[in-house]
């Protein structure tokens, strides 16, 4: 073994000549120490029937496919292939229940890579277990225009890779939402005297970096305060990062802090080549069933890479040619690049048979749950068939112009529990904000540890875990539909989980209350001012701000029925009228015409407006068409949707020739200049808000039916 391996290893945990207990009961490096827990005897496990070497040489394959398709790509992240190798082994090998031929079988376990960076780890494992989606030509093509094997996971490039990861700390929380999936569908589903047919794990690798960021920690708060005991979490504890070793900037003990979340907390002392730990410490883990595991395994950064492993010099950047042969001979890998040894192909391709008896198992045990609970079992196969129920719409209701005002907000709750009793998957719940957010379903109670099978979700105040949770419920593909809410201006504590729902087609709703300054007396740094114009130029990203009852029900139809696209609906605290002619379709189109001129008459002027301002654009209409103008009254509520109708339809709505446009809506001014022209006008907000009663607000920041009436006659002198 080199020099600096004996040197990390003695350190860490005494001279590797001497045998390495499973689990040890201190960790002696001196910056960290780590009081263990003693795997009960019950929790060991007897070793594969291959031998040792074997073992090694199955492990080494997995580092060299990493090391080969990263050099050729001339980037990527190999320090964590290498060192996460042996766990690797051992989870596609021996430990996690998967159809390599069959991705989508449901029961299979889940696995996470939270260190996205790492991503040449997971095509390793998926190559060599025998995935269709990565062949040998796309390990070839690593981070190559039109590959399967892109730079960091992507879910849906490559089919077998569960959840998008690469900012670091998503991953873990998107793998507590898968977990949250397992734990409701089985208390839903399961009976004792059958056996379960909804019982498979989350496993999820993650790094240091995962560690440092605020968003894991506020998720493993809550999977710690659930008791999730079917999620399991293998710290890649290298302790090194981009700028160094991470004694620089993080220095605290890890596992202590995960036993406070309430967590079982395991330490493997060298996960370099300590397999049997290993084992034994996913044993234990499976074994406790009421919280959820850190397994904290120390690694070195590179393993076997004689001249760079332990720095940040293997972290990011491919070993290089030279370093590369060094590696092999460390290694004692005689094999070329991109070269596999069929006896390792046979180890690890072992799975495609053992996946399909799993699968024919589970289908058996359906078989057998269906004779004895139909009714549960045709409930079960229509939730995860991911079909809506047919004419599930028929359940938003209608308003008239004549019925009461309210928030939209209120709208909003009244719009959930009519879905809540004809969609089964609806799922959800609020950042500590349900009684401001009116997000509670009424027919259910909390999804909590022991309640499980509840359908309302209380998050606490974690608003980004919250958004990369939900992403972890969408994708578990069951066909559970997650919502989350808070205050809109706290989307931007939540902005990179709900671009993640974007980016990886998770149809996450977002239900966020309090759009604008007319939520008064909180002040700016509640009032939402830019945040509409940032969704709508996020890709994938519905942003609907509807007005009145019937286009919050329309955003909600379209929320509801875009599965593979987020929906962020932007709701009012203060009341507004059901302004006639606002509808369901016209939210499907995106934007509509509400209030027109006579038939055949050309508008002199267009008025545009969205949510509670829409009622100040037909006030202003009213007005100017006493003054003798020709006035229209498009409501936009979803430029997203607008932009997909076809190029008739929009002319239709929004005429080329009709160049006198004002647009009305309490936010930035900015995107509206597509629609307003250079002629056009915004009567809106660029600043910030102020501390005052809503009316007041508007009225100082000019936000009122004369200012448009003006920006209408401004616009019809040019």
């Amino acid at each position: 073994m080199q020099t600096m391996l004996k040197q990390r290893c003695q350190s860490a945990v005494g001279k590797q000549a001497k045998a390495v207990p499973a689990v040890a009961p201190k960790v002696g490096r001196a910056r960290n120490v780590v009081v263990a827990q003693a795997a009960p005897a019950a929790a060991k496990v007897a070793a594969p029937s291959i031998s040792r070497d074997e073992v090694e040489k199955c492990i080494n394959a997995i580092r060299f496919l990493a090391i080969d398709a990263i050099n050729k790509s001339k980037s990527g992240h190999p320090g964590m292939p290498m060192g996460c190798a042996p766990m690797g082994y051992l989870l596609w090998n021996e430990v996690m229940k998967y159809n390599p031929k069959n991705p989508d079988f449901f029961n299979r376990d889940r696995f996470v890579l939270s260190a996205g960076h790492g991503s040449m780890f997971q095509y390793s494992m998926m190559h060599l277990t025998g995935y269709d989606s990565v062949p040998m030509e796309q390990i070839k093509q690593f981070r190559q225009w039109g590959s399967l094997t892109p730079g960091h996971p992507e879910n849906f490039v490559t089919p077998g890779v569960e959840v998008t990861t690469g900012p670091l700390g998503q991953g873990i929380c998107n793998a507590i939402g898968l977990a949250v999936a397992e734990a409701h569908l089985a208390a839903r589903f399961n009976k004792p005297d059958v056996k379960p047919i909804v019982d498979h794990y989350t496993y999820c690798i993650m790094g240091d970096g995962c560690m440092m960021e605020g968003i894991s920690n506020e998720a493993c708060s809550l999977a710690g305060h659930w008791g999730l005991g079917k999620l399991i979490a293998l710290y890649d504890d290298n302790k090194i990062s981009i700028d160094g070793h991470t004694d620089i900037s993080f220095t605290e003990d890890v596992a202590k802090r995960y036993e406070a979340l309430g967590w079982h907390v395991i330490h493997v002392i060298n996960g370099n080549t300590d397999v049997d730990g290993l084992r034994s410490a996913i044993a234990q883990a499976k074994a406790v069933k009421d919280k959820p595991t850190l397994i904290k395994v120390s690694t070195l950064i590179g393993y076997g890479s004689p001249n760079k492993a332990d720095s940040h010099d293997v972290h990011g950047a491919p070993l290089g040619p030279d370093e590369t042969a060094a590696t092999r001979k460390n290694l004692n890998w005689p094999y070329g690049e991109f070269e596999v040894p069929q006896d390792v192909y046979d180890v690890f391709r072992s799975a495609i048979k053992r996946g399909a008896e799993e699968e024919a198992a589970w289908h058996k045990t359906c078989a057998e749950y269906k004779a004895k609970y139909p009714k549960e079992w045709a409930e079960f196969e229509a939730l995860t068939s991911c079909k809506l129920p047919e004419k599930w719409e028929a359940a938003l209701p209608h308003f008239k112009p004549e019925d009461k005002g309210l928030a939209t907000r209120q709208h909003s709750q009244t719009m959930i529990n009519a879905l809540a009793p004809v969609l089964p998957g609806l799922i959800g719940g609020s950042a500590d904000l349900a009684p401001s957010n009116l997000t509670l379903m009424k027919i259910s109670g909390d999804f909590q540890k022991g309640s499980y099978a509840e359908r309302n979700v209380r998050f606490g105040v974690r608003e980004h875990a919250m958004g990369a949770i939900c992403n972890g419920i969408a994708l578990h593909k069951s066909g559970l539909i997650p919502y989350c809410a808070t205050f809109f201006i706290f989307t931007d504590y939540m902005r990179n989980a709900m671009r993640m729902s974007a980016l990886s087609e998770a149809g996450v709703v977002y239900v966020m209350t309090h759009d604008s300054i007319g939520l008064g007396e909180d002040g700016p740094t509640h009032q939402p001012i830019e945040q509409l114009s940032s969704f709508r130029a996020m890709p994938d990203m519905l942003m609907i701000r509807p007005a009145g009852g019937n286009e919050t029900a329309g955003a909600y139809k379209v929320a509801i029925a875009n599965r593979k696209r987020p929906t962020t609906i932007a709701l009012s605290r203060q009341n507004m009228p059901n302004i006639p002619n606002c509808s369901v379709e016209g939210v499907e189109k995106g934007a509509y015409t509400i209030h027109d001129t006579k038939a055949g008459v050309k508008p002199d002027v267009i008025l545009m407006g969205t949510g509670s301002e829409l009622e100040l654009a037909t006030a202003a209409a009213a007005i100017l068409e006493k003054e003798g103008k020709n006035v229209r009254v498009v409501s936009m509520p979803c430029w997203e949707l607008f932009e997909e109708q076809s190029a008739e339809y929009k002319e239709g709505v929004l005429p080329s020739d009709v160049t006198a446009r004002v647009s009305v809506e309490a936010g930035t001014s900015f995107g509206w200049a597509k629609y307003i022209g250079l002629k056009g006008k915004h009567v809106g907000i660029d600043t910030f808000g102020a501390s005052a009663p809503a009316p007041i607000l508007y009225e100082k920041f000019g936000i009122t039916v004369n200012h448009v009436v003006e920006a209408a006659k401004a616009t019809l002198k040019h």
